[in-house]
């Protein structure tokens, strides 16, 4: 299958290197790295604010930078939607003027006009089309921003930390309409972001960059659940990212129970029909290892599992990840050297993952 993005790409800026390469068919790819990592700097290359040294940029098949045959599209026709970490709304036009103002980007010969309807609907900001960004929250203007972008008819979308500059109550309230565009259109984005909380709600598709190179390069869920990826491993959120639908309520309880690759698990009741696509997040810090079905415990979720991996040690090595496979899925397991050592953990050895707590978002 032919990548929807294909980069490979050299440059310098100043001291700092950048060489990158990754492919990705994801629908939402997220460029993942500390401060001073190289993503703002990818990102404007794609966008062809920058022109690179060496190499090439290709986005769903064509060809936008090779700098071997002499190509370099110019920004204005790269067809890109831009969102930045500031929603960079004109103030003095109303939200309406502010979103038509984004079909002037659009090709010639393509009507914008008939998708506006589509892009409020989907957005939920058919409600804010008199007001100017004066009166808007953080989330609404982003909301309108990414609207606007929409409305250009881009062939790619850029999301540089979109949500950095919200309040969790805002960046939780613009989460769902950032995977209601990944999923409804079929318009490829590469998300910028520092957040393991934000990548692994939204990307399927993960890149690690680190000092200007990409450490590691994959599908969300396998990567999140892998030990050796180090700003990851070391964050205090490592853990396993899994898709799940919901398959019964338990209204004696108040519980969900949830279908995923690993087994069943039983969350916090959530109203949603049965068969609603869920993503959940487990944390290796909330992920216990028992060489035998417990009881008498809290716990509700006990999975079988085989031990698959044992990552290096951690920090100041008192720690280190286990990755266990359950089912279809692999969970990630973070304990100390000593309780590895005492139940004798090595690949292969059939454990129970005690699941303590498990974060859910809608997919």
């Amino acid at each position: 299958m032919t990548p929807v993005i294909d980069i490979a790409v050299s440059h310098r800026l100043g001291a700092f290197a950048l060489d990158a390469r990754f492919a990705s068919d994801g629908r939402l790819t997220a460029l993942f790295g500390r401060s001073g990592s190289g993503k703002t700097s990818l990102v404007n290359i794609v966008a062809g604010l920058v022109k690179p040294e060496r190499g090439r940029v290709v986005v769903d098949g064509r060809t936008l930078v090779d700098t071997e045959a002499g190509i370099f599209v110019p920004r204005h026709k790269r067809r890109i939607g831009y969102v930045f970490q500031e929603a960079r709304l004109f103030p003095h036009l109303t939200v309406r003027q502010n979103l038509l103002y984004g079909r002037w980007f659009a090709p010639r010969g393509e009507d914008g006009g008939s998708d506006l309807d589509g892009v409020l609907a989907l957005l939920g900001i058919g409600h804010l089309l008199q007001r100017h960004p004066g009166a808007l929250s953080g989330g609404e203007k982003q909301r309108v921003a990414i609207g606007r972008a929409l409305l250009s008819k881009p062939r790619l979308l850029l999301m540089d930390e979109p949500l950095a500059a919200l309040d969790e109550e805002r960046k939780a309230e613009i989460m769902p309409y950032v995977e209601r565009v990944r999923d409804e259109l079929r318009v490829p984005i590469v998300y910028v972001s520092h957040s393991v909380a934000e990548v692994a709600r939204l990307a399927t598709h993960l890149v690690v960059l680190d000092g200007g190179t990409v450490t590691a390069s994959g599908p969300t869920q396998a990567l999140m659940a892998r030990p050796d990826v180090p700003i990851l491993s070391a964050a205090a959120e490592a853990g396993a990212v899994l898709d799940a639908r919901i398959a019964a309520q338990d209204e004696a309880y108040g519980l969900t129970v949830l279908k995923t690759p690993a087994g069943r698990l039983q969350v916090a009741r959530r109203a949603a029909p049965l068969g609603s696509a869920v993503r959940l997040r487990i944390l290796a810090s909330d992920v216990m290892i028992s060489l035998h079905r417990p009881e008498g415990i809290s716990a509700l979720n006990v999975l079988a599992g085989v031990v698959a991996e044992l990552g290096a040690r951690r920090g100041d090595g008192s720690a280190r990840e286990v990755v266990l496979r359950c089912g279809e899925a692999e969970l990630l397991a973070r304990v100390t050297v000593k309780s590895a050592e005492q139940l004798g953990l090595r690949p292969g050895l059939q454990v129970y993952a005690v699941v303590k707590s498990v974060s859910i978002d809608a997919a």
